[in-house]
């Protein structure tokens, strides 16, 4: 059973919406960002940039503390406020190529920790324990861990009847995006949806690993602490944004690397033939069609790469994942290349974006070689979490990319 519940999001006024909701702070150029803290005093990125009011750069605890002083200031301004009951928030973004809606809310600790919400990441520690710290320090969510479950008709005729009356919220985007919001406040929907979760027995996280581990952390920490602990105190859960299966939108990350640890191009192809037939495809941009089919581009010419499914074994779901393939038979042994977190040797770059990218970027000799394939599908995802295995990392991109600030959760 999944423990979905509504709650009283804390929101800006229907008039500031357009104007506090953002990007993620990382999305953002150093010339966009100053644009949008001088010209726009109602950006989100004020909260989550404090020391902007002062000229100066800021971290560490210090940081948690203004950020939340930043917030309090939007809520004494009457730029936020926080619904009277506790709500269902439908949200659907609109871009120009595809549409797509889910469900804010808050998801169960308690089920993260039981593996009721699956994950199919690994996480570093002491990046759970800095986020653990900062929601401490702050007392809200404010970036929804992106949860996906099956495809369910009775959520799914709800939220179609609902989007026919007027949005709460409606305003477009500089980059050609449309959002959208409406609550479900009347008992019998809620009733209705809180109902359709709990025959669900998982139901699994598609982006946010490090804030769903850290909010589990938290609400240990603060059972332990809490001598009057009942399991319904707002920090036993965190908010997220759940979509259904088909509304996810599910992208590839191709990878580039400096050089070719010492190899001749000659050696290196060589030592590709053991695990890949290749096939030189000269100037033509050559995507992969199929799983275990590769792009390669290296000195001014793409390649085929084609796994040779007769050397190589599959073992369990993990090792049938292209992005797996691609880390064990080359980034690795051939490459050198062991750390994909943190090896500064290797790029990446999100599918949204072109092959050619990854061809201006090693023509520009800022890369030596490039490699791509097709994206995971969801199944892919379902089970390697569900055998609890772990994807390498940047094997996925995952879409929708929700805008900050637009509603919030207070613990």
């Amino acid at each position: 059973m999944t423990k979905i519940l509504p709650f009283k999001a804390v929101r800006p006024t229907r008039e500031y919406a357009g104007l506090v909701a953002s990007r993620s702070y990382e999305d953002y150029g150093d010339d966009e960002l100053k644009a949008q803290l001088e010209y726009n005093p109602y950006s989100f990125l004020h909260i989550i940039n404090p020391g902007y009011k002062f000229q100066h750069e800021i971290g560490g605890e210090k940081r948690f503390g203004m950020v939340k002083n930043r917030y309090l200031e939007f809520k004494e301004d009457h730029i936020f406020k926080q619904d009277d009951e506790p709500c269902y928030y439908i949200y659907k973004i609109q871009t120009r190529e595809a549409s797509c809606c889910g469900i804010i809310a808050a998801a169960s600790a308690e089920d993260y920790g039981r593996d009721v919400i699956r994950r199919h990441e690994d996480t570093i520690a002491h990046r759970e324990e800095l986020f653990k710290d900062y929601l401490k320090v702050v007392g809200f969510n404010t970036e929804p861990v992106l949860l996906t479950y099956p495809d369910d008709t009775t959520i799914n005729e709800l939220l179609n009847e609902r989007m026919k009356s007027r949005p709460e919220y409606e305003f477009a985007t500089s980059n050609k995006e449309t959002h959208s919001l409406w609550l479900i406040d009347d008992n019998e929907n809620i009733k209705k949806i809180k109902a359709r979760f709990e025959t669900m027995e998982k139901i699994y996280i598609a982006d946010g690993h490090h804030r769903s581990a850290s909010s589990w952390l938290l609400a240990k920490e603060s059972k332990e602490s809490n001598p009057r602990h009942t399991g319904k105190e707002a920090y036993n859960f965190f908010m997220s944004y759940l979509i259904s299966e088909s509304n996810l939108r599910i992208f590839e990350f191709s990878r580039l690397i400096k050089d070719l640890n010492g190899h001749s191009k000659e050696e290196f192809l060589i030592l590709l033939d053991e695990w890949f037939r290749i096939e030189n495809r000269g100037f033509e941009i050559y995507r992969p069609s199929k799983k275990h089919h590769f792009n390669m581009y290296l000195d001014g010419e793409f390649y085929s790469l084609y796994l040779r499914k007769t050397n190589y074994k599959f073992t369990n779901s993990l090792s049938e994942l292209d992005s797996y393939i691609l880390y064990e038979k080359i980034l690795k042994p051939v490459l050198g290349i062991e750390d994909l977190r943190n090896d500064n040797r290797i790029s990446y770059i999100h599918g949204r974006n072109d092959l050619i990218e990854l061809k201006t970027r090693v023509d520009n000799g800022e890369f030596e070689v490039g490699f791509g394939m097709l994206p995971a599908e969801i199944e892919e995802i379902k089970q390697i979490a569900d055998e609890n295995l772990t994807m390498p990392p940047k094997s996925t991109y995952i879409e929708p990319k929700l805008r900050s600030g637009l509603t919030i959760y207070e613990f």
